[in-house]
């Protein structure tokens, strides 16, 4: 068995592991394995590490990897490149940890193109990834000489992908500039209503706006909506999320910002748990969510057009060759790249420099 297949083999294992998990632990049945008995007393610790990372969320990020790492789909998505006969490579993997497991699709990525790993992780999402990796190496221990973390300066390197804010992005490019890398920066996600969408569309868009809190750059953080757009509908098809309220962390910002704008004499909308704001701005505070009205519909393609530097997700139904599906932003596919820069091709060709 070549090396690719044994990588690709490892994860497929993987997918399934986190699979049966995540079924187990939704069934309410017993878990049975001493593997998976580990991994549900880290996603414990993670969730009261970070309260923004509930058990919801934690299965839900889980059990989105288990669906991509199967041999089809990994196989789908690797069938356009030429892996093989390339020089290998240490990466250097700085991860954000704004939401569960943010760093996995770089560290597959990497290690399915025959690359080694030096990972730095979040603080905020320190639990997963290191079990993960143990739980490969017990599938397929080459991967222990490929995969090391660290929390000291990076060193010995060859190419890096990094994950930051807009700020810590002037961070990266003074100290990684000199190497092939990847720099991520603040991205947000917003959605293009025609007043047309069905309810289950809109209740699919609340899917987009809440998961993971709003935290992710997959998260709509704006909306854009015709002059006159009636907000009740959206307000009564997002009805159902209405417990986020329910999270003390969410709960505290949902008051603070409202405070906020209830003080600065800002023109607001209110149900209870979302606050809506017009606003020219793409990223909304917690708990808020930006709007701004348009006339015609050729405007607001263009301002998208100029602004995709600035967006990840483009939620609408009919406007743009790109969009997103409505309520499925937090789903992306493995050839769905953030910033949409094609990892996979960015390291083979730095492989052959």
């Amino acid at each position: 068995m070549t090396q690719y297949n044994s990588i690709l083999e490892a994860f497929v294992k993987l997918g399934r592991f986190l699979g049966d998990y995540v079924e187990t632990k939704q069934s309410g049945r017993e878990l049975t394995s001493a593997w998976s008995t580990e991994l549900d007393q880290l996603v414990s610790q993670a969730k009261h590490h970070n309260g923004w990372f509930t058990e919801e969320n934690l299965l839900f990020a889980l059990h989105g990897w288990s669906e991509q790492l199967t041999q089809d789909t990994l196989e789908a998505w690797l069938s356009g490149y030429q892996i093989s006969d390339l020089r290998p490579m240490r990466v250097a993997i700085i991860m954000a940890g704004n939401i569960p497991l943010v760093g996995f699709h770089d560290f597959l990525a990497a290690l399915m193109t025959g690359n080694a790993i030096l990972a730095k992780l979040s603080s905020n999402d320190a639990q997963l990834l290191p079990f993960l990796t143990r739980y490969l190496i017990h599938q397929e221990p080459l991967f222990e000489q490929k995969i090391q973390f660290t929390d000291t300066k990076l060193e010995n390197f060859d190419a890096v992908i990094a994950t930051g804010s807009t700020n810590t992005s002037r961070y990266f490019e003074h100290y990684f500039g000199k190497y092939p890398n990847i720099i991520r920066r603040n991205r947000n996600s917003v959605a293009v209503l025609t007043g047309k969408e069905s309810q289950a569309q809109l209740t699919a868009l609340g899917e987009d706006i809440f998961r993971y809190y709003g935290l992710g750059c997959r998260s709509v953080s704006k909306i854009f909506v015709p002059e006159g757009y009636d907000f009740k509908r959206l307000f009564e098809a997002i009805y159902t999320y209405r417990n986020v309220i329910d999270s003390a962390k969410y709960a505290n910002n949902y008051d603070y910002n409202k405070a906020v704008y209830l003080m600065s004499e800002f023109k607001i909308l209110d149900n209870g748990f979302l606050i809506l704001k017009e606003d020219e701005n793409y990223a909304s505070p917690i708990a808020s969510l930006f709007y701004e009205t348009y006339s015609a519909i050729e405007s607001i393609k263009q301002r998208l057009f100029n602004d995709s530097d600035k967006l990840q997700c483009v939620v609408s139904e009919g406007i743009l060759s790109s969009e997103v599906a409505f309520g499925a932003t937090q789903s992306p596919n493995l050839s769905d790249y953030a910033d949409g820069v094609d990892t996979v091709e960015f390291l083979l060709k730095t492989s052959q420099i």
